[in-house]
C-alpha cells in the first residue's frame, strides 16, 4: 500500500479530543471492554505502523486497545494490558538506524510516533496525525495509568471480582501439604488448627507442619506455614532462620512419596567473608533432612545445591553472605550449579527482544526483515549479514540460560529419584534461581504437577508462598506494612528522555522524574525469571508432549495474565502482603478465570494438550543431558515477530499454535470430534426414526386386521342385504338405504330410479361401507308389475303349486308368487303385508263365476 494513500493521508481524519474523557464514550465500541473498564484518553486515525493499518487507539484502565477502522475488531498486536508496558518513548530507536529502509525513515519523519515497548516482546510503534494534541492526550493517559499512586489504582481492584472468586490461597497451600506428607485430607482445616492452638505433628512420621511462622514474625517472605523435621523443635527453627539470609531457613518443600528422600529450599548461610561463622541449629536442622524415618538412625546422603556460580558465592561472603562447608554438615556435599543473575538474565531478554525485532517477519518500524540492514540481509545474498543475524541468538544468551536451569533441575531430580538422596537447592536469596530449580525438579519428579490442578499447586507453592518478589520482578507496585503507603514499581519516564528502566525505590524516596540508564539498570529489580522457568517448562512439553495435561498455549495464558495484573495473585511480594492487601478478598482469582475458559469448550479448548496420556508417564521424567538443549519457544516469543502467514497450498503456518504438527493434529482432533458428536447425532435421530417406523408398522399391521374384519363384515352384510333385497322384491317391496334419517313409507316405483340391483343408491354406497349402521335409513317401497317381473326368478311351475289347477297357473296375470328354494324357511310377515297395497286383478271375476265370492289367496 503507497504511504500517501494510506496513513499518511490525514486529510479525512477526524481530531480527537485532547483532553481525558469519561468512561461513557458514543462511537460503538462499548460492547468492547471489559467489566469495569472505563476510557481515559482516545485517539481516532492512530496508524499501527506495524500492520500498517488505521484506526482508534483507546487508553483504558486496563490497556492500550487498538481497534481497526474499517472492520471495528481489537487489532492483537496493538493491544495491551498497561501493566504489560515496560516503557514508551516518542523518539522510537529501532526509526533512527542508518541501515533502515527509506521508506520507513520517510514515515518517521512525516509522523508523530509513539513506541510502546511490552514486557511480553513486542514492540508497537503509533503514530499520530501531525498539528493535534492526539499524541500527547494518550502520552498523558499513559504516564497515569502505568504509574498508579496506590496498589488498590490497579484494574484488579476496580474490576468486578466476583465471577472469578476463590478460596484463601493458604488452605490449598494446606491441602498441599497433606498430600505431600500423605496425610489425609479430612482433617480439621488450618483455621480450626490454629483457633484450637493443636500443632499439625504427625509424630509417626519424620516431617511436621510447623506454625512458627503463622503471623509471619519469623520469616517475613516465607509461608505462613512450613514442614520441617520432627525432631527440630519451633525453638531450633527460630534459631536456623537466624542464620540464614532473610531468615529464610531450610524448610521442606517436597517429599519422594516412595523412597522418603526430600527437596528442601533456603537462602545462603551468613558464613562471612572468612566463611568461618557456625550455626549449631542450622546444622541440626540440615543434618535432620537426611534422615531415612524417625525410629531408624540410617541416614541418606545430602547435597546443598548452590545455583550461583561459585565466584558469585565467594563474592556474596563480603557482604555477609556465602556457601557452606561440606566438613560443617554431616554427610554432605556442596555442589555450584552456575547460574546466573537477575541482571544477566535481564539483560539477555533485552538483546533477545531486539534480535526478533530486527529479524522477525514484521518489524516495529512497519519494514519487512528481508529489507533490513540496507536491503541486503537475505535477498541481495550478503553472507556477512546472515551470519550477523543467526549468530545474534546466541549473543543474547537467552537459550544458554534456559539449558542451564534444566540441567540444573534434572541433575537435582536424579540424585532424589536414582541416588534416593536429599538435596538442599538455595541461592543468594532462595526466591529467584532456588525457586526455579525446585519448581522445575518437583514438575519432573511428580506427575501430579503435570496437570491443571497440580500445576496451580506448584506455582502456588514454590513460587506464591515461598515469596518470590513478583512486584519487583514485574515492575508493579507493591504494600509497605511499616506505612500502608505503596511503593510503585512501575516505569518512570520522562517526555524528553530516553525511557528508564523500572526502579525499586527506598521508603520514603518518592517519585523520580528521569534517571540515567546506567543508574537505573544498576539498580532495577526488575527481571523476567517467571518468564524463564515457564520457558523452561515448555522445553519439557516438547520433549514429553505425551506426560502433560496443559499445551503450550495454556503456558502463555498464564504469562499473559501475570504480566497483565487482571487478577490479584501475582501481586505484591509475599503471602503476607497479599494477605495485609486483602488480595484474595478484593481481586479476581486467574486459576478460576483459566478454568471456567477450560469449562465453556471442554475437550476442544487449546488449553488441554491432545497427546496427554495420564498411563503413559507416570513416573519422573529424567532426560539426558544430550536432549536438553533448547530451541527459542515459537508460541511465545515468535507470536509477534513472525505472525501467522499463508503458504502456497492456501494453509496456515502458525508458529503461535505451536509448529505445523500441532496445528495438524489439532485440527484433526477437532475434525474428528465434529464427525463423532454428528455420528452421535445421526445414531440417535436413525434410533428415533426405528421406533416411529416400529409403531407406524404395527399401526398398519392392526389398521389390516380391522380393514380385513370390516371387509368381512360387510360381505356379510352385503349378503344378508341381498338376501333380504330379493325377499321383498319376492313380494312386491324395494329397499331404499340412505345414511340420513328417513320415514318407512311407500313410495312409487319411479321415484326409484336411481336404485341398483342391489336396492342400494350408487351414490350412498361409499357411505355406507364407513358409515354408522345406526345412522342408516331404511325405505321400502311397492313395487311396480315390470319391475316384478323382471327381477323375479322365474321356474316352471311344478305339480307342487297350490296355485296350479288343470287349465294353469291360478293367477296368471300376477305372476308366480314363489321363488323357488329362495322362500325356504321364510315366514311371512303379515304386518307389513297389510300396509301393502293389493292389486285390483287378484278380485277380477270370471264369466262362469260371477256372484260367488272370491276366496282370498294363502299366503305361506
Amino acid at each position: 500500500m503507497d504511504g500517501s494513500e494510506s496513513w499518511l493521508d490525514w486529510t479525512s481524519v477526524e481530531v480527537s479530543v485532547s483532553q481525558p474523557i469519561s468512561g461513557s464514550f458514543s462511537h460503538g465500541m462499548e460492547d468492547l471492554l471489559l467489566p469495569d473498564e472505563g476510557v481515559i484518553a482516545e485517539g481516532r486515525g492512530v496508524v499501527l505502523v506495524n500492520l500498517d493499518i488505521a484506526g482508534t487507539l483507546l487508553v483504558t484502565n486496563y490497556r492500550l486497545l487498538f481497534v481497526s477502522e474499517g472492520q471495528r475488531k481489537v487489532v492483537p498486536l496493538g493491544t495491551i494490558p498497561v501493566a504489560t508496558i515496560e516503557k514508551f518513548s516518542k523518539q522510537p530507536q529501532p526509526l533512527l538506524r542508518t541501515s533502515q529502509a527509506p521508506r520507513a525513515r520517510e514515515k518517521a519523519t512525516l509522523q508523530r510516533l509513539l513506541q510502546v515497548v511490552g514486557k511480553d516482546m513486542r514492540i508497537i510503534l503509533f503514530g499520530f496525525r501531525p498539528r493535534t494534541r492526539q499524541r500527547r492526550a494518550v502520552w498523558e493517559s499513559l504516564m497515569r495509568v502505568t504509574k498508579p499512586a496506590h496498589l488498590w489504582d490497579l484494574y484488579a481492584f476496580t474490576s468486578s471480582s466476583s465471577a472469578f472468586r476463590n478460596t484463601d490461597s493458604r488452605v490449598r497451600l494446606h491441602a498441599e501439604y497433606l498430600r505431600l506428607l500423605h496425610l489425609p485430607s479430612s482433617r480439621k482445616g488450618y483455621g480450626s488448627f490454629i483457633s484450637d492452638g493443636i500443632g499439625l505433628t504427625d509424630m509417626t512420621q519424620c516431617w511436621r507442619i510447623c506454625e512458627a511462622n503463622s503471623s509471619f514474625t519469623l520469616s517475613p517472605t516465607y509461608p505462613h506455614l512450613l514442614i520441617v523435621p520432627s525432631s527440630i523443635s519451633d525453638e531450633e527453627v527460630q534459631q536456623a532462620a537466624a542464620f540464614r539470609a532473610r531468615a529464610r531457613l531450610p524448610v521442606v518443600s517436597w517429599r519422594h512419596s516412595e523412597n522418603g528422600a526430600v527437596l528442601a529450599r533456603s537462602s545462603q548461610p551468613l558464613v562471612g567473608i572468612m566463611l568461618n561463622n557456625r550455626s549449631n541449629a542450622d546444622e541440626r536442622l540440615v543434618e535432620a533432612l537426611c534422615l531415612r524415618s524417625k525410629t531408624n538412625d540410617e541416614r541418606r546422603k545430602l547435597y546443598i545445591a548452590d545455583a550461583r556460580p561459585r565466584k558469585n558465592a565467594l563474592a556474596n561472603g563480603a557482604m555477609g553472605g556465602g556457601s557452606e562447608s561440606s566438613s560443617n554438615y554431616f554427610q554432605c556435599e556442596v555442589v555450584f550449579l552456575g547460574i546466573e543473575n537477575i541482571h544477566s538474565m535481564r539483560d539477555s531478554l533485552a538483546r533477545l527482544r531486539d534480535y526478533l525485532d530486527t529479524h522477525g517477519a514484521a518489524s516495529s518500524d512497519g519494514s519487512s526483515s528481508l529489507l533490513r540492514s540496507g536491503g541486503l540481509a537475505w535477498g541481495g545474498g550478503n553472507l556477512s549479514n546472515m551470519a550477523a543475524a543467526v549468530s545474534a541468538l546466541g549473543d543474547s544468551g537467552w537459550l544458554v540460560h534456559v539449558h542451564n536451569v534444566l540441567a540444573a533441575a534434572a541433575w537435582v531430580a536424579a540424585r532424589i529419584a536414582l541416588e534416593e538422596a536429599s538435596v538442599l537447592v538455595h541461592c543468594s536469596d532462595g526466591w529467584d534461581r532456588t525457586a526455579q530449580i525446585v519448581a522445575l525438579a518437583e514438575l519432573m519428579l511428580d506427575p501430579y504437577y503435570r496437570t491443571f490442578r497440580g500445576f496451580q499447586a506448584l506455582i502456588e507453592k514454590d513460587w506464591l508462598a515461598f515469596g518470590h518478589p513478583f512486584a519487583d520482578r514485574l515492575g508493579m507496585p507493591t504494600y509497605n506494612s511499616s506505612n500502608n503507603l505503596l511503593i510503585s514499581e512501575s516505569v518512570r519516564q520522562s517526555s524528553g528522555q530516553n525511557i528508564s528502566s523500572p526502579v525499586r525505590l527506598s521508603q520514603g524516596s518518592g517519585f523520580t522524574s528521569s534517571l540515567s540508564h546506567n543508574a537505573a539498570a544498576s539498580s532495577n529489580n526488575f527481571s523476567p525469571i517467571f518468564l524463564q522457568w515457564i520457558d523452561c517448562v515448555s522445553q519439557l512439553l516438547r520433549l514429553y508432549p505425551r506426560a502433560f495435561e496443559f499445551s503450550s498455549a495454556f503456558l502463555v495464558e498464564i504469562l499473559d495474565c501475570v504480566l497483565s495484573c487482571r487478577f490479584g495473585n501475582f501481586l505484591c511480594n509475599s503471602e503476607k502482603e497479599r494477605f495485609q492487601a486483602g488480595i484474595s478478598e478484593s481481586c479476581g482469582c486467574m486459576w478460576v478465570y483459566l478454568e471456567k475458559q477450560r469449562h465453556a469448550r471442554g475437550k476442544e479448548h487449546e488449553h488441554f494438550n491432545i497427546f496427554y496420556d495420564r498411563e503413559y508417564q507416570d513416573g519422573a521424567l529424567l532426560p539426558p543431558a544430550a536432549a536438553l538443549a533448547p530451541t527459542l519457544w515459537p508460541n511465545y516469543f515468535l507470536r509477534w515477530a513472525c505472525p501467522s502467514e499463508i503458504n502456497a497450498g492456501g494453509r496456515p503456518i502458525s508458529w503461535v499454535q505451536g509448529g505445523e504438527l500441532e496445528n495438524q493434529c489439532r485440527m484433526l482432533v477437532q475434525s474428528y470430534t465434529g464427525f463423532k458428536k454428528a455420528k452421535d447425532r445421526a445414531d440417535i435421530k436413525v434410533r428415533e426414526l426405528s421406533s416411529r417406523l416400529k409403531l407406524v408398522s404395527e399401526e398398519l399391521r392392526t389398521e389390516k386386521q380391522a380393514s380385513s374384519s370390516t371387509a368381512a363384515a360387510l360381505a356379510r352384510l352385503q349378503k344378508e342385504n341381498n338376501a333380504i333385497n330379493r325377499a321383498l322384491l319376492a313380494i312386491g317391496c324395494k329397499v331404499r338405504f340412505s345414511e340420513s334419517s328417513a320415514v318407512l313409507g311407500a313410495s312409487s316405483s319411479e321415484d326409484e330410479e336411481t336404485s341398483n340391483q342391489e336396492g342400494i343408491p350408487s351414490a350412498s354406497r361409499a357411505g355406507f361401507l364407513g358409515a354408522n349402521l345406526e345412522d342408516l335409513a331404511v325405505s321400502v317401497s311397492v313395487a311396480s308389475d315390470s319391475d316384478l317381473s323382471a327381477d323375479l326368478v322365474r321356474r316352471p311351475c311344478g305339480e307342487a303349486c297350490d296355485s296350479e289347477n288343470e287349465e294353469g297357473c291360478r293367477w296368471p296375470a300376477s305372476g308366480c308368487a314363489r321363488l323357488g328354494s329362495g322362500f325356504a324357511g321364510i315366514r311371512a310377515n303379515f304386518s307389513a303385508l297389510e300396509n301393502l297395497s293389493i292389486d285390483d286383478s287378484y278380485f277380477e271375476v270370471g264369466d262362469d263365476l260371477k256372484g260367488q265370492p272370491y276366496p282370498p289367496p294363502e299366503i305361506t
